[in-house]
């Protein structure tokens, strides 16, 4: 029995995805931590959307590549990268809607 593992140097389709995933997240958690900084001025509202909507497209690119893999870590299926999507998406989407959170208890005070 013959196993193929492939090298860290190669950039698998698997793996690609899960670092465009991973990407739009840490995109959202850095527009998400610039609104949520910002929260007070009122005008957060567009960040906030960007780190919301960034996050949730990380967590589900991240989410297909950890569905779509065939094999653990290692094998180039991009797993680990998914999870770590997953991870960095969270992030973005919790701080987006902290700032959109913020944003309206600050209007209505």
């Amino acid at each position: 029995m013959t196993v193929h593992l492939l090298s860290a140097a190669s950039l698998t389709p698997g793996r690609l995805w899960s670092l465009i995933a991973a990407l739009a997240g840490v995109i959202g958690v850095v527009v998400g931590g610039l609104a949520l900084a910002r929260s007070r001025s009122g005008d957060t509202r567009r960040g906030a959307v960007v780190a919301l909507t960034a996050g949730l497209l990380g967590m589900a690119g991240g989410a297909f590549v950890v569905a779509a893999a065939k094999g653990g870590p290692g094998t180039g299926y991009g797993i680990v990268g998914g999870f770590v999507a997953l991870v960095i998406g969270l992030i973005a989407a919790a701080l987006g809607g902290l700032a959109l959170s913020r944003r309206a208890s600050y209007r209505a005070g």
